[in-house]
């Protein structure tokens, strides 16, 4: 993924499909799962915006925007945000602290695509982005502890597997594309989202616990 147009806008039509059946199946289930059944749709939109950026050589333009809303101050929020929405009460309150790293990394996060530009450059099959991050250790570390830490804490065995798999992917990025973290990132989070799909559909067939 992320190697040419025709690889995100493939990658990206297939992510959201899984998101389509995530969406459906938790609204007839367990409409609480809702907003993290949602998240593959939001990261195959992700994809295929992506697509788009490659069809224009990369720069500065609205599809470069948006791709850094949703993976700068948007991920960070929606991803504690929804594991709180489906987490067990005896786990709801150590979830607070993912939750406000995630809310002070998104506030961050925003505040820096709102004053800076963002510019999106193609370098061999990879796609890098370029945003001068203030304190980019400290924003990353509350950028991991909101995604990956929410789910390792959620209580519950799927999630904590979704976020043993994100955790591992997202050292593979680190390790494999430096410069081009973020977008390795979303891209490995994005396969995560058969195994949140596998989740969706074992929990509408168990009931709820608190």
């Amino acid at each position: 993924m992320c190697w040419s147009a025709t690889a995100d806008l493939v990658a990206g039509s297939a992510i959201a499909a899984v998101g389509v059946g995530c969406v459906a199946r938790a609204a007839r289930t367990r409409p609480r799962t809702l907003p993290l059944a949602a998240l593959p749709l939001l990261l195959g939109a992700h994809q295929i915006v992506e697509a788009a950026i490659w069809d224009d050589g990369g720069g500065q333009g609205p599809a470069v925007v948006a791709w850094a809303v949703i993976a700068l101050p948007l991920l960070p929020l929606w991803v504690p945000a929804g594991v709180l929405c489906v987490a067990p009460r005896r786990t709801r309150r150590r979830l607070t602290l993912p939750l406000a790293c995630g809310l002070a990394t998104s506030v961050a996060l925003a505040y820096v695509v709102a004053t800076k530009p963002v510019t999106a450059s193609v370098r061999g099959h990879t796609m890098a982005y370029e945003i001068g991050l203030p304190h980019a250790g400290w924003l990353i570390a509350g950028y991991l502890v909101a995604t990956i830490g929410s789910l390792l804490l959620a209580g519950e065995a799927g999630l904590i597997l979704l976020g043993c798999l994100v955790a591992v992917a997202a050292a593979g990025c680190a390790a494999l594309w430096r410069w081009e973290f973020i977008s390795t990132w979303c891209a490995c989070a994005a396969i995560c989202s058969v195994a949140l799909y596998a989740w969706v559909r074992r929990t509408g067939r168990t009931p709820a616990s608190d």
